[in-house]
C-alpha cells in the first residue's frame, strides 16, 4: 500500500531566509581556514582530505536547502529558483525540492546511498582495527602517498604492522594498501560488496556520511549536511593522529596505536564516531523519506 506524502510544510519568507543565512554564516566559519590557506596556496596534511578526497568546495557546502516537503514562501525571485530540482510550490510565488524529478533522474544512485546508509546502521560496529589502513598504505614501500615523514621509521613502521592482523572493511581504504599490506587484511572488500562490508565502527564509513549527504543535494537539509561535515572533520583529526605519519608540526598530537594505551584511546573516540554517524544516517533516511518509502 502507497501511503500518500504529507501536505508540503510552507516556510514564511523570513523564517527560510534566516535559516538560510545562519546557515551561510556557519559553512562560511567552517571552510574559513581552508579558504585562507588556499589563497596563499598553502597545503596542509590533515585537512586538504576534506576539500580534495571529497571534491566539494565551499561554496557547495554553503549552499542551503531546506530538505523535501518544505516550501519557501516567495522564492520564486530568489536565485534558487534557477537551482536544479527546485519546482513550484504549493502558494503562489513558493519553490519546493522536486524530490520526484530527482529520483526518477538518479534513482540508481540514490537506491545505492539508500542501501548504505540503511545497512551500515544497522550492523554491529567493528573496533579491533586501530586505524592500521593508514599503515598498510605504507608498508614495506620506501614511497608514500603523502611527502610527510613516518613518526617511527620505515622499520619500525613495518614492524607495527607484522605484529598485527589487518581488519579494513572499507574499500576506498583497502584499495590503497601497498602489495605486501593486501593478502594481510582479514576481508577482501570490493565496489561491490561495498553495502555488505560497511560498518558504523569504520572511520572512513563515518566520514562518508559527509559524501552520502552531498551526493542527496536538496533531499538532505542544510543544516543536516553541515553536521555530516562537521562529523567528518572530527573523524579525519583522528584518522591522522592514529597514522604512521608525524602530523605534530600540523597540530595533530600522535595517537600511539602500537601501544596498549593509545589503543585504548582510540577506540574509545571511535565508538563514539560510530553513535554519531549512526545518528546522522538516521537522521538523513528520515528527513528524505519520513514514510520509509524512498526509490523503487
Amino acid at each position: 500500500m502507497t501511503v500518500a506524502p504529507p501536505e508540503p510544510l510552507v516556510l514564511p519568507v523570513d523564517t527560510w531566509r534566516a535559516r538560510e543565512r545562519a546557515h551561510a554564516e556557519r559553512a562560511d566559519a567552517l571552510t574559513a581556514d581552508h579558504r585562507e590557506r588556499a589563497a596563499r596556496g598553502e597545503k596542509h596534511p590533515v585537512w586538504d582530505f576534506l576539500f580534495t578526497y571529497y571534491s566539494y568546495s565551499p561554496a557547495q557546502l554553503r549552499r542551503w536547502h531546506p530538505g523535501p516537503g518544505v516550501a519557501l514562501q516567495d522564492a520564486a525571485q530568489d536565485a534558487r529558483a534557477a537551482w536544479r530540482w527546485y519546482a513550484p510550490g504549493p502558494g503562489p510565488g513558493s519553490l519546493i525540492v522536486d524530490r520526484d524529478g530527482l529520483e526518477r533522474e538518479k534513482a540508481p544512485l540514490l537506491r545505492t546511498v539508500e542501501r548504505i546508509l540503511r545497512a551500515t546502521a544497522a550492523r554491529p560496529g567493528r573496533f579491533g582495527c586501530f586505524g592500521l589502513h593508514e599503515w598498510a598504505m605504507v608498508y614495506r614501500q620506501g614511497e608514500h602517498r603523502h611527502p610527510v615523514p613516518l613518526r617511527l621509521g620505515q622499520e619500525a613502521t613495518d614492524a607495527v604492522v607484522d605484529s598485527h592482523e589487518l581488519r579494513c572493511t572499507h574499500i576506498d581504504a583497502f584499495r590503497f594498501f601497498t602489495p605486501e599490506a593486501v593478502p594481510r587484511n582479514r576481508y577482501l572488500p570490493t565496489r561491490e560488496t561495498q553495502p555488505e562490508f560497511e560498518q558504523p565502527g569504520c572511520l572512513h564509513a563515518g566520514m562518508d556520511v559527509y559524501k552520502w549527504a552531498m551526493k542527496l543535494g536538496p533531499l538532505v537539509p542544510g543544516e543536516l549536511l553541515l553536521d555530516a561535515f562537521e562529523l567528518a572533520r572530527d573523524i579525519r583529526l583522528l584518522d591522522m593522529q592514529a597514522s604512521p605519519y608525524d602530523m605534530r608540526p600540523w597540530g595533530a598530537a600522535p595517537v600511539a596505536i602500537e601501544t596498549a594505551e593509545g589503543k585504548a584511546e582510540y577506540v574509545r573516540r571511535q565508538r563514539g564516531f560510530a553513535e554519531r554517524s549512526n545518528a546522522l544516517r538516521g537522521r538523513i533516511l528520515t528527513a528524505w523519506s519520513p514514510a520509509g518509502e524512498l526509490v523503487g
